[in-house]
């Protein structure tokens, strides 16, 4: 019966702990016991990445009905979204990192001031865009090489997208504000209003269902508008009428040079990060593109599949970045660390079973998507490969994200741009064309990189001196 009894109050308690996630908690992350801060912040941060994923899929799924001009037009306009990407979250790494810090100080009124600050570097840096969008969207897509489809048509989804951008830009960093003050239930939801209201219009602009009428591929940018926009505004309500950890008092709506300046220096590397990681690949994939069409399918397939069984990883990596910064705030940098290693060993774990699963189901996998035996071949041959490498990413992904947390995030910037651009690039070209292994040099190319650069920045962590970092 007692046996029974604990079973019971096991389940209970979890049941609880899931219920205080998903709705937020006003729990001090510095104080309570660390599983339970992981678990408080992962949860959220892990369904809030697994919701934006399910809706680049759902939206890309409805514009692919229109045809493959419509696809590139999306595709073509991405290409410019990159750059704006990299600005968001190299901006939101840094938010992240100053507001768990001032929250972990107990300075939550300097947080709300921070966040303001935040806001307004959101909005200036959303304009050149958003101009260049509404008024070059055709030059931008020709430049791109988009076919006559694209510039007769395609063009409004380029002015929707970056003509609105703002509100892109605005999901990030607000968010990244709720993440950092330890508010990742609120995030969460968010995304979720937002995702949900865009995933329910995509067929209804796009494709004329009920009473809308077809609006084709400019329909799928207007839904991402209204469902972003919209959740801009719920997360500018949040913010004003106060989260568990974080709200903004009207007393504070003000350009503060200082703060934003330290906002800004903080974020240079969080945005060089993402430029190198990004740019990387775009080397890749040009290297792949001379050896033939089938491979660029194989790997625009395999990154999909990457990035959908990473989100999780990236939940939890998330939670390192808010928990090392908070505790520094708290002057307590030796539970900053154990965080770091009890999430990286989690991640592991995750990872690992992935492993397992990419490595006995490699053809299976790639048959989801595709019944070219070529393109089948190839993309089981690269996750085949990444499985090897799996485990050693996720404490790769850990790590960086502890030092954004901490606020280095020139580190991993230097890091990438020796690992990615010195060594990954011309490693694969060589293994690829010079000893003509062809895609087989490419996948090999990043197993090596990435399994270096997950060490190296696992090195760098145990070294410490991300505990001293000011911001």
């Amino acid at each position: 019966m007692d046996k029974h009894n604990n079973i019971l109050s096991q389940k209970a308690s979890i049941w609880s702990k899931l219920k205080d996630a998903l709705k937020g908690t006003e729990a001090d992350y510095t104080k309570i016991s660390l599983k339970n801060a992981i678990f408080l912040l992962a949860v959220p941060m892990i369904l809030e990445l697994v919701m934006e994923s399910t809706f680049a899929v759902v939206d890309i799924f409805f514009v692919s009905k229109l045809g493959p001009s419509a696809v590139a037009a999306v595709g073509l306009t991405e290409t410019y979204l990159f750059l704006l990407y990299s600005v968001a979250m190299g901006l939101s790494m840094a938010v992240t990192a100053i507001i768990a810090r001032r929250v972990g100080e107990k300075k939550k009124e300097e947080g709300g001031v921070a966040a303001v600050q935040s806001i307004i570097l959101a909005v200036l840096a959303s304009l050149p865009l958003a101009m260049a969008g509404i008024f070059f969207s055709k030059e931008l897509l020709s430049l791109m090489g988009g076919d006559q489809w694209v510039l007769d048509h395609g063009y409004r989804y380029t002015q929707w997208m970056l003509g609105g951008n703002m509100v892109i830009v605005l999901i990030f960093v607000i968010n990244a504000i709720f993440r950092g003050a330890g508010d990742a239930a609120i995030a969460m939801r968010i995304l979720w209003i937002s995702n949900t209201i865009n995933i329910v219009l995509d067929p209804m602009l796009i494709l004329g269902w009920g009473p809308f009428p077809a609006m084709g591929v400019e329909g799928a940018a207007i839904a991402t508008n209204i469902g972003r926009g919209i959740g801009v505004l719920v997360q500018l309500y949040a913010l004003f009428k106060g989260g568990k950890h974080i709200q903004i008092k009207l007393e504070q709506l003000y350009w503060n040079g200082k703060v934003a300046l330290n906002i800004l220096r903080t974020s240079l590397g969080g945005i060089g990060q993402m430029l190198i990681s990004m740019t990387s690949w775009i080397f890749l994939m040009r290297i792949l593109a001379d050896i033939g069409s089938e491979v660029v399918a194989a790997a625009t397939i395999v990154i999909r599949l990457l990035m959908f069984t990473l989100m999780p990883a990236w939940g939890l990596s998330n939670a390192a970045a808010t928990l090392v910064g908070q505790n520094l705030g708290a002057d307590d940098a030796d539970r900053a660390e154990k965080s770091v290693w009890m999430i990286g060993f989690y991640n592991m774990i995750y990872l690992v079973i992935v492993s397992i699963l990419y490595y006995l189901f490699n053809e299976s996998l790639m048959r989801i998507f595709t019944d070219d035996p070529k393109v089948i071949s190839i993309g089981a041959e690269w996750v085949r490969i990444l499985s090897y490498s799996y485990f050693v990413y996720g404490w790769w992904m850990v790590s960086v994200q502890a030092f954004n947390g901490a606020g280095d995030t020139k580190t991993p910037t230097w890091i990438n741009v020796i690992f990615f651009w010195i060594i990954q690039i011309p490693l694969s070209y060589w293994l690829a064309i010079e000893l003509d292994w062809a895609h087989s040099g490419v996948f090999w190319g990043v197993f090596i990189s990435e399994t270096m650069v997950g060490l190296f920045t696992l090195m760098l962590f145990r070294r410490g001196s991300w505990k001293t970092m000011q911001v």
